[in-house]
């Protein structure tokens, strides 16, 4: 009943988008629309935690960590929503959009929520493919919302490296229903299926498999070298939309790799999967600590952060242990401060009007709710003490220390570099004089209610865990 609730909901929500003209309408309905699906997401939460993995259909089915990433996809969802109610009336006032624009607008993130809900709900290897594509093509319109040359180059970007990375992630998934050749081809394919029959699948086929699921749904991860499309994707859409792709999209493909590791993991050693995924997440930290000391751009500063984060989250699922706890929490803790920081960016964005650093000072001053949200989001997401991301990032250096001592010390290194460029970037923009022909001060609540609902959620989280959330995290962390 929850998962119908979701769908049929942001479903209407898409119609009413279409059909209806007045604005009011419109941004009405897609509030209400992620709020159901918050309400119903907390459900499902609720009771997986209580009773274990969800199925009420077998289409559906929720584990542990699918309700996490569903908790995550609402309620950053809900705080996207609501500060795209704002930030495109500011857009519309200033002539950057039109009526139409807005319509468009809230059709397509209505689809993008729901495409996201579908792929970490499906309980077919194929139909979550389906939906991750779904997504590709939704986004596409959405970065290239402003019609923008930069913007048009980024989307056809985005559409076409990610296609072809998906293309080799179905042909990898593929490669695995070879194990169930003993089915007359009428059965329905699931995840438990594909893991309960993984004794017939042969260990070199799942090598391949995996490699190929690796780089096809690492493509949608952003891990390196499958990264290419992220900055300029993130940068170039829309802040709000920037916020779900960085802060939830990711992790959504993320889960969907997890799957099948955990398929390969029973046919062949799971040193095989793990040391795939930490090579991978060493390589994300180690390319954007070279970037990150001489980029100019804030917008695309944080697709870079997000590479990295996405790398650390790959390190922990690779060392095991306690570095799966780890990786889990991060996962949580990194959506709802990549979201404040990108919401943030957006407000940064409509007043100085520019997404270059050097073109930005004096921020803390102009803004000085937004600035400090930002400012503090900077150091919560370099995982400066005593915010959550401190705590999980402990947990993967611990985790892997036990098991890869050296990559431990040298991913630790390169987060310091990564740390050192991040607070020159940001430092800049917090200080300095105010540009003259850029207003001082905060009107529009609506722009700030969001991130800062996100940054106290953060925060709360980071000292304190629901007894639901934890038996999640613990339950996810036993089963990946």
């Amino acid at each position: 009943m929850e998962l119908v609730l979701i769908f049929s909901s942001l479903l209407i929500a898409v119609l009413v988008c279409l059909f209806v003209k007045r604005r009011i309408v419109v941004e009405c309905a897609s509030l209400l629309a992620v709020a159901i699906a918050l309400v119903e997401s907390i459900l499902v939460a609720l009771r997986v935690a209580a009773h274990g993995e969800y199925s009420p259909h077998v289409f559906f089915s929720v584990d542990a960590l699918g309700a996490l990433v569903m908790l995550i996809i609402s309620i950053v969802g809900c705080a996207t929503v609501g500060y795209s109610i704002a930030y495109l009336r500011k857009e519309t006032a200033q002539n950057v959009i039109g009526q139409r624009r807005v319509r468009q607008y809230f059709i397509l993130l209505n689809l993008f929520l729901m495409a996201m809900f579908l792929a970490i709900t499906a309980n077919h290897p194929i139909f979550a493919w389906i939906a991750i594509e779904a997504t590709t093509l939704a986004t596409a319109f959405l970065i290239s919302f402003y019609n923008k040359p930069s913007a048009m180059e980024a989307a056809w970007k985005y559409l076409v490296i990610n296609s072809v990375g998906l293309l080799l992630g179905f042909f990898g998934t593929l490669l695995y229903f070879t194990a169930m050749h003993s089915l007359d081809g009428n059965e329905f394919v699931s995840w438990q299926m594909l893991l309960q029959n993984a004794a017939f699948l042969d260990p070199l086929i799942a090598k391949i498999a995996f490699i190929f699921v690796l780089i096809g749904y690492g493509t949608k991860v952003g891990l390196a070298p499958m990264h290419t499309w992220l900055p300029d994707a993130h940068s170039k859409a829309p802040a709000p939309i920037s916020a779900l792709l960085s802060g939830v999209l990711l992790n959504v493909a993320l889960v969907v790799v997890l799957r099948f590791k955990l398929i390969t993991d029973a046919v062949v050693e799971p040193s095989f999967s793990q040391i795939l995924l930490i090579v991978l997440g060493l390589l994300s930290i180690f390319i954007v600590a070279l970037i990150m000391l001489t980029q100019n751009n804030y917008k695309r500063l944080l697709a870079y952060s997000s590479i990295e984060n996405m790398g650390i989250m790959s390190l922990g699922f690779g060392f095991g242990g306690l570095g799966v706890v780890g990786a889990i929490m991060h996962m949580m803790y990194h959506a709802l401060i990549k979201s404040t920081l990108f919401l943030s960016a957006g407000t940064i964005f409509l007043r100085y009007h520019s997404t270059k650093i050097a073109k930005i000072r004096g921020m803390l001053t102009a803004l000085p709710v937004s600035g400090a949200l930002f400012f503090i989001g900077f150091l919560a997401i370099t995982g400066t003490p005593p915010f959550g991301i401190f705590f999980s990032k402990v947990l993967i250096v611990t985790g892997g220390m036990h098991v890869h001592p050296m990559m431990s010390a040298l991913a630790l290194v390169l987060m310091a570099i990564l740390f050192i460029g991040f607070f020159k970037q940001v430092s800049a923009m917090a200080f300095g004089d105010v540009p003259t022909e850029v207003e001082v001060g905060e009107k529009n609540i609506w722009l700030i209610l969001p991130p800062l609902a996100l940054l106290v959620l953060f925060v709360v989280l980071s000292f304190y865990l629901p007894p639901f959330l934890s038996t999640l995290i613990r339950s996810a962390a036993s089963h990946y």
